[in-house]
């Protein structure tokens, strides 16, 4: 069973889109998080693509 694409309300450090990826391919979010700043070392669009996955990633709603 695979789990939709949300950002959790807990567990995040910023707006979980890490932890959200993270929980979706089932890999520890300190991994996701520490890939993340990797490629921060690399030139490209990370800040972009990390703010579009804030904007289009929707929240997990509370139950």
């Amino acid at each position: 069973m695979s789990t939709t694409l949300t950002r959790p309300v807990d567990n995040r450090m910023v707006a979980g889109v890490c932890a959200g990826i993270a929980r979706r391919f089932n890999v520890s979010p300190f991994w996701v998080r520490v890939a993340f700043v990797a490629s921060m070392l690399l030139p490209g669009p990370q800040i972009l693509i990390y703010l579009a996955g804030w904007i289009l990633i929707p929240n997990e709603s509370r139950r």
